[in-house]
C-alpha cells in the first residue's frame, strides 16, 4: 500500500491510544492514557484536553449520551462532555495490574482489559453489563490490548500483546453464556522481528487492521488471518487505530512517545490519517 500518512495533530501525547469516531462529539477521540486524559480532535484541528484520572484506559459513546472510561481499575460513566464522571464498576486484578484497553459489543456491553505492570501477577478481559455488572470473560493474560467486532456481528478479534497473537472468539447472546466471548482460539500470529500486536480496527469487509508497536506499521489481516497490506507510520510505537470521518473511510492511526529519548522520533505521539480503499464500521456504543 502507498498511500501516505497525514499527521494530524502533532507531537500532543505522551501515549496516545485508543481513537474512536463518534459523529455526537463532533469527530475523533482518543486517550493520552498515562496522563489520564481525553483528548478530542475538533473540525478545525484543535485537540481539547479533559483530565479524568490517574490512567485513561479507554473511551468509548454512552447510547444515552456522554461516554463510558475505563481507569486505573475502575470504570466510570459521564451523562455528557462536561459532566462529571461517576463510577460504574470496579475492576482490580490486584496491585501489579491496571485497565489498558477494550472496546463496546454489539450487546451494548463493554469489555476492558488489565495489563501487567509488576512480577508474579496475570490480567483478565472483564465484561461490564449495562448495570455495572462485571465477569470474567478471559484471564491469565499479559497485556490485554485491541478487541473489535466483525461485521455480522458474530466473531470477535483479541490481542493478548504478550502472547504474539491476534485471536478469534464468539459472540453469543448472554443466556448461552453470560460472558458474551467464548472459543478463543488463534486468528493470526506476529513474529517478534515485525514489533507486536496493540490495538485493532475491523473494516467493513472483514479485514482486521493491528496496530504492531515497535515495528512502525499497521498491518491489514484478511478475513482468512493472511496479511495482505500495511501502512508505514514514521513512528515506531503504533499502538491503535480506528475508522472515521462522514464515510468512516479514513483510518486514524495514534502513536506513542512512552520510553523514547529526548528527541528521538519527533513525530510520535501524533495522530496520523490515512486513505486507505476501505470503509470501517461505526463505533459501538455502551447500553449503561
Amino acid at each position: 500500500m502507498t498511500a501516505t500518512p497525514e499527521n494530524v495533530t502533532g507531537p500532543v501525547a505522551h501515549h496516545a491510544e485508543g481513537p474512536v469516531w463518534w459523529p455526537a462529539w463532533g469527530g475523533l477521540r482518543f486517550v493520552d492514557m498515562l496522563a489520564g486524559d481525553l483528548l478530542t480532535v475538533r473540525p478545525d484541528g484543535a485537540v481539547d484536553r479533559r483530565h479524568v484520572g490517574d490512567v485513561a484506559a479507554l473511551v468509548r459513546p454512552r447510547a444515552a449520551g456522554g461516554f463510558v472510561v475505563a481507569l486505573e481499575r475502575e470504570v466510570a460513566v459521564a451523562d455528557d462532555d462536561d459532566g462529571p464522571l461517576r463510577p460504574l464498576a470496579r475492576l482490580d486484578d490486584g496491585p501489579a495490574v491496571r485497565l489498558n484497553e477494550g472496546a463496546t459489543a454489539p450487546d451494548g456491553a463493554l469489555y476492558a482489559g488489565g495489563m501487567v505492570t509488576g512480577p508474579g501477577a496475570t490480567a483478565s478481559l472483564h465484561r461490564i453489563d449495562p448495570d455495572g455488572t462485571t465477569r470474567v470473560v478471559l484471564d491469565g493474560i499479559g497485556c490485554s490490548n485491541g478487541l473489535g467486532f466483525s461485521p455480522d456481528g458474530t466473531l470477535a478479534y483479541y490481542v493478548d500483546t504478550a502472547a504474539h497473537r491476534v485471536d478469534l472468539l464468539d459472540v453469543v447472546a448472554a443466556s448461552v453464556d453470560p460472558r458474551g466471548l467464548v472459543g478463543r482460539r488463534p486468528f493470526a500470529t506476529v513474529d517478534p522481528a515485525d514489533g507486536v500486536p496493540d490495538g485493532l480496527a475491523v473494516d467493513a469487509e472483514g479485514g482486521v487492521w493491528v496496530a504492531l508497536w515497535g515495528g512502525s506499521v499497521v498491518r491489514r489481516y484478511a478475513p482468512d488471518g493472511r496479511p495482505d497490506a500495511e501502512v508505514r507510520l514514521p513512528a515506531s510505537q503504533v499502538t491503535a487505530c480506528a475508522f472515521g470521518g462522514e464515510r468512516l473511510d479514513t483510518l486514524y492511526v495514534t502513536t506513542s512517545r512512552q520510553g523514547l529519548a529526548a528527541g528521538a522520533e519527533p513525530e510520535a505521539g501524533s495522530l496520523f490519517r490515512v486513505e486507505v480503499g476501505v470503509r470501517g464500521l461505526p463505533a459501538l456504543p455502551f447500553a449503561g
